[in-house]
């Protein structure tokens, strides 16, 4: 009874799922205002530090570096040269996204965590309570916060937000307990014996000398919430995160780099701000109360008025930009697929051509699926049917509206090189590539038929499926094919390898694989009756695997998506215009 009890297993997972399931369904209500009051907020932050031309943001910070260094031209120069490399890479706009999540994520930190912090120094039961749920947010890797934050909020920035807060917030709770708990007893006592109230000893005694170990404290919060930057591009958060996770996906070593550096600038300029707002003042004459009095009001007017310049100019670019497009914006997620990359650019285009503002998403498989199931996406064009995308169809399409094949013919299966002349079929595999068959992202269907591969297939038991990412897949890929090695990948056409290498599919005789396959456009409900124009086009849209193929290839090469898309489009401007029609 003992063994069964213990060998039992717990369904914590159904557990997980139903508290989730009940808190969307019951308090859809506020989820929703949060999401909408903080894309709103958000939004304004962003477009009010975009419409600060560059150059003044980059002057004034410079000053700012100047002066909080104490006139030191180490940091004073770094800032200037990182901002403008920032801007010469064409990544001031995902800067300005960026910011705004560290800086609204660290600031909700802290105004959460100081409090819970004080309330931890105060009461021993309270930090008994509080300390075993830090320890949780802590050591939870930060991804698993992206499943509760999507369920909630949907994609965007607003539970890229929620993440990042859940994520940063410890050290500014822990370090406020430790600070104020380190407060000389003797002092402490000295406030008591002088008739001081909990509120006089707690700002005038334990917050000032606590206030160095509290920063430090809120230093580590905001770097935190800088990292969690491209764990929430996942999610479809904006910024250097995005650049960076799609560098990842597609081993673009060199876009990564651009990227990664970017952030990396960021962090340096943030941590060494907090570092020297932190450093003791130099002696001077002490202020009589008054003149401290006047010395807060000045800063907290100072920052109330940025912060309304900031918003204010926010919304009325917003506004303004509104004002000036006259048939409303169209978002597409899509999948961070070579093919997709390539589809949804193109349609993109060609809806800006009639007149729209066209907002892309790269966003993981599933999520992508629900996010235009659930009405926070229009539309997307990468939906692999009847067998890729089999279960996610199955699970949204009570919610979608399915246009049709956009592509037919596509196909998935094991690729193999050429050169490996005595492999044809499945069953000819024996113990090529170190029985190891190279994958992409875990969550793509192609993934679950190649693991259903695996196991019907006898010869194949003791290969392992590795799983990694479209860009991986083919950097190892091109790393075997140079050197004529065995490699085996799960693969699919329309795939600008096919034009690059000579491979070939492996022969299926059990059909595990699939067979050929249509790329279809999925939008959602009511889309037809609210943009109608948009619509039509998404309907008509339609290509061949040679198309989407030629416009792999140049993004593969080096040029941007969005360039290659319009050359594409200039090429079969008559094409397209029958996609208007």
């Amino acid at each position: 009874m003992n063994s069964l009890w213990l060998t039992a297993k717990l369904p914590v997972a159904d557990w997980v799922e139903k508290i989730t399931d009940w808190l969307t369904n019951n308090w859809a209500g506020l989820f929703n205002v949060l999401q909408v009051i903080g894309q709103k907020l958000m939004n304004g932050i962003t477009n009010g530090l975009v419409a600060v031309p560059p150059f003044v943001f980059i002057i004034i910070l410079t000053l700012a570096a100047f002066v909080i260094s104490k006139k030191r031209w180490g940091l004073t120069l770094f800032t200037l040269i990182g901002l403008l490399y920032i801007y010469n890479q064409g990544l001031w706009q995902d800067l300005m996204n960026t910011l705004t999540l560290v800086l609204l994520s660290s600031v909700l930190s802290i105004i959460i965590g100081v409090p819970t912090g004080i309330w931890m120094a105060k009461s021993d039961k309270a930090k008994a309570v509080i300390t075993p749920i830090l320890d949780f947010m802590q050591t939870m890797p930060g991804f698993v916060y992206l499943i509760p934050a999507v369920a909630f909020f949907g994609i965007g920035i607003v539970p890229g937000l929620f993440a990042s807060i859940i994520f940063a917030l410890p050290p500014t709770v822990r370090m406020t307990n430790l600070g104020i708990r380190d407060v000389p007893k003797d002092l402490t006592e000295a406030a008591d014996s002088f008739g001081s109230t909990g509120w006089q000893k707690l700002t005038k005694v334990e917050l000032p000398l606590a206030k160095g170990t509290i920063m430090a404290g809120i230093n580590q919060t905001t770097m935190l919430a800088l990292s969690m930057v491209v764990i929430a591009s996942m999610i479809g958060a904006p910024g250097l995160g995005r650049g960076v996770l799609q560098a990842l996906q597609r081993a673009q070593v060199g876009v990564g780099f651009v990227n990664g550096l970017a952030l990396v600038v960021l962090a340096i300029i943030i941590d060494r701000f907090t570092q020297y707002l932190n450093q003791p003042k130099a002696n001077r004459k002490p202020m009589t109360a008054k003149e401290k009095k006047t010395h807060r009001q000045k800063w907290f007017a100072g920052i109330v008025a940025a912060v309304v310049v900031l918003v204010g100019s926010g919304l009325i670019n917003t506004h303004t930009n509104q004002a000036a497009q006259t048939k409303g914006t169209v978002n597409l997620a899509y999948i961070n697929w070579d093919s997709e990359v390539a589809s949804t650019n193109v349609i993109a285009q060609a809806l800006r051509q009639k007149g729209y503002t066209v907002d892309l998403t790269p966003l993981d498989n599933a999520v992508a699926w629900e996010s235009v199931a659930k009405g926070q996406s229009d539309a997307m064009v990468s939906a692999w049917l009847p067998n890729t995308h089999k279960a996610q169809y199955n699970k949204y399409k009570k919610d979608l509206v399915n246009l049709g094949p956009n592509l037919a013919g596509a196909k998935v299966g094991f690729v193999v090189p050429k050169y490996m002349t005595n492999v044809n079929s499945m069953t000819d595999l024996t113990d090529q590539a170190n029985k190891t068959i190279t994958g992409i992202e875990p969550g793509a269907g192609e993934m679950a038929a190649a693991e259903t591969t695996l196991k019907t297939y006898p010869n194949l038991k003791g290969w392992k499926l590795s799983a990694s990412s479209s860009g991986a897949m083919t950097a190892a890929l091109s790393k075997a094919y140079a050197a004529k090695q065995p490699i085996v990948v799960t693969g699919w056409s329309p795939h600008w390898m096919f034009s690059k290498y000579y491979l070939k599919y492996l022969k299926d005789p059990k059909g595990t694989m699939g067979k050929s396959e249509n790329i279809n456009t999925m939008v959602r409900k009511g889309l037809k009756q609210d943009q109608p124009e948009a619509y039509k086009i998404l309907d008509n849209f339609h290509w061949t695997t040679k198309d989407m193929e030629s416009v792999m290839l140049k993004i593969n090469k080096g040029e941007k998506p969005q360039q290659a898309a319009k050359d594409w489009i200039k090429a079969n401007q008559s094409r397209v215009n029958a996609w208007f029609k």
